[in-house]
């Protein structure tokens, strides 16, 4: 937010350096990030001086240049050719002398120098209005008038505005500080806790005065919960035209277009006070009547962009008796706005929602500095004299008189906040005792009004327009920024208490999770909750019902709470992938969100996505791609970390898996992992298989508190292997000959590992060949040839009777 520090100057007396002021105003809260010097002409017309012209005769080298001596105030009249038609002897002219920088219209600089023109020497410039930036006339020379003395710095003759803008880092909340005043009324309560008393001057509006009652307009509002307050006026027989300077400049050092005198009288009023308004013709208003309400949903509305827009139903809009005339707090439409040819408006002034102003401007995609007030919540009991004060500016620089009583819609007022503040409190949050005396000044400075005193507190009264400050903890919070977080003093001794926590902590467990996978060469993520609701149908498992819809979004790709991990993960991988990553290993620990019948819940998962090849392509191996059982195998290392050893798998029914499987304790589902769905992946516009895990987190966190970590000796002797070719139907798994081997040798086989699949030729039909080894191990002594061929012979006679295996 941009400020003017000559415009603040209107209502505090402030003598001081405007970097002592930025301070002051970043000590209260309010941070200045920046101060830009500002001109209202660039350059300041330094180095232009007023000139009189001496002689002025034909160029004798061309026809359409003169030679001219130009008194400039110097020791010797100076030489100068010119090309302007309208340049004679006797007139006073502004000369850029050599060595001025002048700008272009673009703001392009270029500088004086001396310089010969068609052989002649010329030993400076005479300047027309543009070239100056005092106007856009090139027609011929700017003759100045005859009063003027020679040798005057046009700076002054012109009154050149000089000025300094602050850049205000303005943080949401603070709603009352979004205008001149505001900062303004910040600064007094500042420099009283200094013991700098300052008075705040507000613009008068005591000679506001309605000269007839010739031009009514009715105000209708018929959505009065999304407008509490509407006012309104009208203004006849004005004359719009260009603003005068002051007014110019005041707009054009905060970055604002100057467009004509009853434009700009509104968006002067709306920077000086925080009052957005709105003028429209009144010739244009339909039935003298204004109707404020919503229309029905896909009416279409043209604003003053020249954009067609679809309205909702829930856009409330500013109509007369046949159209509409402006999206309320937003935008004004394209025909309905003041023009030339206007000689008489109705000026609105109002409260609008903010909640429906913010849905509004979203909806449609626009930002305004109306809506932006709006949106955030603007002073209600100062929009009729907000008014009054655009009212009385109009009729200053505009013409016009007042034609009309002031419309005043306010059903049911707004009361002050009321909050009990404790001196105990205070205390205890800012950890310094601050004298009541100094409380009860800082608040007064705030206009927060002290109802009642007693031994414990004070009894506040808060005004509205703070939609900030509506606890106890808010007010202290005003009370410690105007007493300064500079202030408060250190303490030398500081006190702390070491609180017992579990191993089991969920943080804890999410470190040694997240440094096991970045050992595995993944990336953390983190992506955002809100997400959009043409994801929801890409999975027939999410349910429309389950949706949590933001109230409020801040766009429609960002309008619901996430259901699945899923699709955030993708779009990461999707980014990614259009910027060349194609070997992607990420992982996010985060929440899903369900609305069911009776409440909402939030459920934990940790997410994991693979795609592209396993490691980077390098010379001393061939690229390898990931797939799903290098997957599943991160998926059973990463339990197996967690000591949960104990899985039960079987296929999963995930609607965004092309296939895959689910892995569960007891009866429970930890994990399910898979092949993500080319349906899903297309939209995403994502080619490369993408590999999928879903874990329960909150179940995974309950599982490893119950679970029971084993510790025992590494055996002293040796282990002992031996390997099978098996030959087995296409149907049998390695999970059925590994089930079997366990409940088979519980004693003495430690690990049963497949290490090579054989399905093709040389094998009868509908067979496979599995080599799996078998480790042994006597933890008491050594395995002899006698007890090994034992234990293997009868794991051979199970496979044969059980699963029909043969030994190759």
């Amino acid at each position: 937010m941009k400020i003017s520090y000559n415009w603040l100057k209107q209502f505090l007396k402030i003598d001081w350096d405007s970097h002592k002021t930025a301070e002051l105003l970043t000590d209260l809260g309010l941070e200045v990030e920046g101060i830009t010097p500002f001109e209202s002409v660039k350059g300041g017309l330094k180095g232009i001086v007023v000139g009189e012209v001496l002689t002025c005769i034909k160029h004798p080298n061309a026809d359409k240049l003169k030679l001219t001596t130009v008194n400039t105030g110097g020791e010797a009249p100076l030489q100068i050719v010119c090309g302007a038609p309208n340049v004679d002897v006797g007139q006073k002219v502004a000369v850029a002398t050599i060595g001025t920088t002048l700008y272009t219209a673009e703001g392009e600089a270029w500088v004086i120098k001396k310089g010969k023109i068609r052989g002649e020497e010329s030993h400076g410039m005479i300047c027309a209005e543009d070239e100056l930036g005092l106007g856009e006339s090139h027609d011929g020379i700017m003759i100045l008038p005859d009063t003027l003395k020679v040798g005057s710095l046009c700076s002054e003759v012109f009154e050149i505005e000089v000025d300094e803008v602050f850049e205000i880092g303005l943080t949401p909340n603070r709603a009352d500080a979004m205008s001149h005043f505001g900062v303004a009324r910040d600064l007094k309560a500042g420099f009283k806790q200094k013991d700098i008393l300052k008075e705040l001057i507000t613009p008068p509006v005591t000679n506001f005065n309605i000269v007839n009652r010739s031009l009514k307009i009715d105000v209708e509002v018929v959505k009065s919960e999304l407008a509490p307050r509407y006012c309104g006026i009208t203004i006849s027989n004005l004359i719009v035209q260009p603003s005068p300077d002051w007014l110019k400049n005041r707009l054009k050092s905060i970055g604002i277009t100057p467009k004509n005198n009853v434009v700009d009288a509104t968006n002067y009023v709306l920077h000086e006070l925080g009052q957005p308004l709105h003028a429209f013709d009144a010739a244009k208003i339909k039935g003298h009547k204004i109707v404020v309400k919503t229309l029905p949903k896909g009416t279409k509305f043209t604003t003053l962009d020249g954009v067609q827009r679809i309205l909702s139903e829930e856009d409330l809009m500013i109509c007369d008796t046949e159209k509409p005339l402006c999206i309320a707090g937003v935008l004004g439409g394209e025909n309905s706005g003041v023009t030339e040819s206007t000689s008489s408006v109705f000026l609105e002034s109002a409260f609008f929602n903010p909640v429906s102003v913010r849905k509004t401007a979203k909806r449609h995609g626009i930002n305004t500095d109306a809506s932006f007030r709006f949106e955030r919540g603007i002073d209600i009991d100062n929009v009729e004299y907000c008014l009054k004060r655009a009212a009385l500016l109009i009729h200053e620089i505009a013409g016009g008189d007042i034609t009309s009583d002031i419309v005043d819609i306010y059903p049911k007022k707004k009361d002050d906040y009321h909050v009990f503040l404790t001196f105990d409190k205070i205390h205890k949050l800012i950890g310094q005792e601050i004298p009541k005396d100094t409380i009860k000044s800082i608040l007064a400075s705030l206009d927060i009004k002290v109802k009642n005193v007693t031994e414990s507190g004070l009894g506040l009264s808060i005004p509205f327009y703070r939609v900030d400050v509506q606890r106890e903890v808010d007010v202290i919070e005003e009370i410690l920024r105007v007493f300064g977080y500079n202030n408060v003093e250190f303490k030398e001794k500081l006190n702390a208490s070491i609180a017992p926590t579990s191993k089991f902590e969920d943080y804890k467990i999410q470190n040694i999770i997240g440094n096991f996978l970045a050992s595995k060469g993944f990336n953390e993520i983190l992506a955002n909750s809100l997400s959009s609701p043409a994801y929801n149908e890409l999975s027939a498992d999410i349910k429309e019902e389950h949706t949590i819809t933001m109230l409020n979004p801040l766009s429609t790709d960002l309008s619901v709470m996430r259901q699945s991990m899923l699709f955030s993960g993708l779009e990461a991988i999707a980014h990614n992938s259009n910027r060349q990553m194609h070997n992607l290993k990420i992982f996010e620990f985060g929440k899903t969100y369900h609305q069911y019948q009776t409440n909402r819940e939030e459920k934990k998962h940790l997410s994991m996505l693979v795609t592209g090849n396993r490691l980077e392509d390098t010379w001393t191996s061939p690229p390898k791609k990931t797939d799903f059982f290098y997957l599943k195998a991160i998926v059973e290392n990463l339990l197996n970390r967690l000591g949960l050893t104990e899985l039960n798998s079987q296929p999963t029914s995930s609607d965004i898996l092309s296939e895959g499987i689910s892995l569960k304790i007891a009866k429970r589902e930890v994990v399910v992992l898979g092949v993500v769905k080319k349906s899903v992946l297309k939209a995403f516009d994502i080619k490369e298989e993408v590999l999928y895990a879903d874990f329960d987190w909150d179940y995974i966190l309950e599982a490893i508190v119950s679970n029971q970590i084993i510790y025992k000796e590494i055996p002293k002797y040796p282990e002992v292997k031996r390997d099978y070719a098996l030959l087995v139907d296409e149907s049998v798994t390695f999970k059925q000959i590994h089930d079997i081997a366990q409940q088979t040798e519980r004693k003495y086989l430690t690990n049963v590992n497949l290490f090579d699949v054989y399905n093709g030729k040389n094998l009868p039909e509908g067979k496979k060949s599995y080599a799996v080894s078998y480790t042994l191990q006597d933890e008491n002594g050594t395995l002899t040839d006698k007890q090994i061929d034992k234990i293997m012979n009868k794991l051979l006679q199970r496979y044969e009777s059980e699963l029909g295996a043969e030994l190759r």
